[in-house]
């Protein structure tokens, strides 16, 4: 999943990253509202982590422009503003959920997995198909019901986007956005790579090449 940070907290940007990479995310980051805003528009994001008290541009207008623009990525709003009536503006304006500073990261990350899952349409952190099942807490993996194994961090990453969007082909540069950072270098040659690893342990046939637009599971 790719997801956008903005924030201009240096300490817990430098914090926050290893534990969201971890947790299998992507991520790009913005330290203004100027740059975020704009990263917003120009970018396909999964979903938001979005500080209120920015320079250049206040968080509530940044989110308020996005959903007037009929952006509908989901939107965590985390800030130091935790009095009630800012939890309502915040809402009002579009966000999807509301978590004052201090907090614990894994608390963060719970209620990002949720709003995933909601964004995707799926109950819990179990996704099932065609005889696989893959469990995005633990990143194992279990194919007809024999011995889980667990995935590296592109292996999960790559079959977890598959996997939320079971019915979609999904072309090589979207699951480039969603596997590598923005410094990191993104070659397509590279998905090939690890869509054939996931081919030998799923089976050959689980993931399908379309030609010319990229890959999608094999139907039911």
């Amino acid at each position: 999943m790719r997801l956008l940070l903005i924030e201009d907290d240096t300490d817990l940007v430098d914090s926050l990253k290893p534990a969201l990479n971890s947790a299998g995310y992507t991520v790009e980051h913005a330290d203004n509202g100027i740059d975020g805003e704009f990263l917003g528009e120009q970018e396909s994001f999964d979903i938001v982590i979005l500080d209120l008290g920015l320079p250049g541009k206040p968080g509530l207008e940044l989110l308020d422009n996005w959903r007037r623009q009929g952006l509908v990525m989901p939107v965590l709003i985390l800030t130091a503003r935790d009095a009630w009536h800012e939890r309502v503006d915040g809402l009002k304006a579009g966000a999807d959920d509301y978590l004052g500073k201090p907090f614990h990261v894994q608390e963060l990350l719970a209620r990002l997995e949720a709003l995933i899952r909601r964004k995707f349409g799926h109950a819990d952190n179990q996704l099932s198909h065609a005889g696989v099942t893959l469990d995005a807490r633990s990143r194992t993996v279990v194919v007809d019901n024999q011995e889980a194994f667990k995935l590296t961090g592109i292996e999960y990453r790559l079959l977890h986007y598959l996997m939320m969007n079971p019915d979609k082909v999904v072309s090589k540069s979207e699951l480039s956005e969603r596997i590598y950072e923005e410094e990191q270098i993104k070659d397509s040659n590279v998905i090939e790579v690890y869509v054939n690893r996931l081919r030998q342990r799923l089976g050959k046939t689980f993931i399908e090449t379309r030609r010319g637009q990229g890959y999608c599971l094999r139907a039911e």
